[in-house]
Formats: C-alpha cells, sequence, structure tokens
C-alpha cells in the first residue's frame, strides 16, 4: 500500500516538472515576439532570471525602436548581473547608458556598470584590471550624477579599490626587495609614491626606498659604488 501511496506521488511530481517544462518550451516557440515579452517579464519578477534572460535574449530584436525596448534591454542586462555573469552585464549596462541616454534607469545602468567591475575585483595579490576599470567607471558616475545619492557610496568604493591597489604596489616594492632585485624594488616604491602621495604609509615606503638604494650600491661593482651611494644619500629627505 505505501509503495503504490509513493508511486503515485511521484508520478504527480513527474507530471509537474513535465507540464514546467513543456510550458516554458511552449513560451520559448510561441512565434509572437509580445507573448514571449510578457512571459520574460513574469519570470524576471519572480526571481527566475535565468528563464527570463533566455527569453529576453530570443526577442531583442524585434523590439528595436518601440516603447517595450527601454524595459527589456535594462533587464535583461540585470539578467547578466543576478546571475553572475558581471563582464556581460558591465557591457550591457554600458550600452544601455548609451542607446537610452535620456532613460530613467540611465542612472542606475551607469552606477550597475561599475558594480558589475568592482564584483569582478579580485583580491589584491591578483591582477588588477577589473579594480581599475571600476574606480574609472565609479568616478564616470560621480561626474555625471554628481546630485545622485550615491555619491557617498561611489567615493566610499573607489577608496577600497585604491587601497588594494596601493597594497598591491607595497607587496610588489617588498617582493623585488625580498628578491634581492633592489634597483626595481626603489622604482616600484616611487611609483607607490608617485601613484598614492596621500598613503599612510609614506614613511615606511621612505625606508624602503632607502634601504634598497644602499643595498643596491653595496652589491654594485666597485666602479659603480661611489655614484650610487650618492644617488642613495639623495634619497633621504
Amino acid at each position: 500500500m505505501k509503495k503504490r501511496i509513493f508511486l503515485f506521488f511521484a508520478l504527480i511530481v513527474a507530471i509537474s516538472i513535465s507540464s514546467c517544462k513543456s510550458e516554458f518550451e511552449r513560451i520559448r516557440t510561441n512565434p509572437n515576439p509580445d507573448i514571449i515579452y510578457d512571459k520574460s517579464m513574469d519570470y524576471y519578477k519572480k526571481g527566475d532570471f535565468e528563464k527570463a534572460q533566455i527569453l529576453m535574449e530570443q526577442i531583442l530584436g524585434n523590439f528595436k525602436g518601440r516603447s517595450k525596448a527601454e524595459p527589456l534591454y535594462f533587464n535583461y542586462a540585470n539578467t547578466h548581473f543576478q546571475l553572475g555573469n558581471f563582464i556581460s552585464s558591465a557591457g550591457y549596462f554600458k550600452s544601455f547608458s548609451q542607446t537610452f541616454p535620456t532613460s530613467n534607469n540611465r542612472e542606475e545602468a551607469d552606477f550597475m556598470t561599475a558594480m558589475s567591475y568592482y564584483k569582478m575585483s579580485p583580491n589584491y595579490r591578483l591582477e588588477q584590471t577589473n579594480s581599475e576599470k571600476a574606480i574609472d567607471e565609479f568616478q564616470i558616475f560621480v561626474n555625471t550624477h554628481p546630485k545622485s545619492t550615491r555619491i557617498s557610496e561611489c567615493n566610499s568604493k573607489i577608496d577600497e579599490l585604491r587601497a588594494k591597489l596601493e597594497q598591491k604596489a607595497y607587496e610588489e616594492g617588498v617582493l623585488y626587495y625580498d628578491l634581492k632585485n633592489y634597483q626595481s624594488s626603489v622604482q616600484s616604491f616611487e611609483n607607490l609614491l608617485k601613484d598614492f602621495p596621500e598613503t599612510r604609509h609614506a614613511e615606511q615606503v621612505r625606508y624602503m626606498i632607502l634601504k634598497a638604494s644602499f643595498l643596491y650600491a653595496e652589491n654594485s661593482i666597485y666602479e659603480k659604488q661611489a655614484d650610487r651611494y650618492q644617488a642613495a644619500m639623495k634619497k633621504i629627505r
């Protein structure tokens, strides 16, 4: 008896799953783009971004020049963000701002472009191209929308990202020092002071520059030591 009841409920579940799949497929293969549009928006509102994206992608070309194009393009960009496809979301939000420059969603799209790069910003030890792009996009947002309520958040994120770049620059200088590549160490630390003149580590960085400069001179061939010691002395300030 219990086995029959279990099989019955298993059959109901299987039919239900099959019905859901067939419903999506019926929508996806419907020749009417307006029907697909409406259903994609339903999926979007319910948070089913994967299905929404599949349907939206299918009809993007059908709504160019129509009033529905603006929400369709914006929501399509956001499905990529919500699904963690940040490279794509950055591109689509940027494209939205360029295509609909007077849209009420323009500010949000500009912010989400920056947030997409921010989400891709890695640990400071790794390559920081996306951190630099995020900084640029947040700065563009601040310049473009100076009265936005998000200015403070953007500035905070810029500071956070710059701190990461500064940390990476410092660690690179230390790495060169540890590898006894003193000339490169000096160059790295000097670039750090140039790129981050207000660093709170300025005193330590200058000390490392001086230390690496003297070790560079000390490990040079005899004929070049005097000049390099003099160069090191000039860095005392």
